[in-house]
């Protein structure tokens, strides 16, 4: 996801116009809708093979103890990558424009 919103926030500081609030927002906003389909897809298919076990009770029950962090990471895990990574994203490169050190990121940082 940040390789994403890196990405699309580079191209507008490449661009060379001056950035404003809405730059940021619209590359982050962008980026996230990029992600937004893989990463609905690995969680769909992750929790309709594992939900399923979590419901058994006999032969095959056993794993119910290795399923059942399984699907608490993949929904905790989506909320994390969708909602959390963009916000955090747009609230530290809003602060690194207030500050003027908002620059184009480089392959080797």
């Amino acid at each position: 996801m940040v390789v994403y919103l890196h990405e699309l926030l580079d191209k507008r500081i490449a661009s060379g116009v001056p950035l404003e609030h809405e730059d940021i927002e619209a590359a982050t906003i962008e980026g996230a809708v990029q992600r937004l389909r893989p990463k609905r897809m690995t969680v769909t298919a992750v929790l309709a093979s594992l939900i399923p076990i979590l419901w058994e009770s006999g032969i095959g029950s056993d794993v119910k103890p290795i399923a059942a962090p399984i699907v608490g990471g993949m929904i905790t895990s989506t909320i994390h990558v969708l909602i959390l990574v963009p916000v955090f994203f747009a609230v530290m490169k809003e602060r690194a424009l207030r500050a003027g050190t908002l620059s184009i990121k480089t392959g080797a940082e």
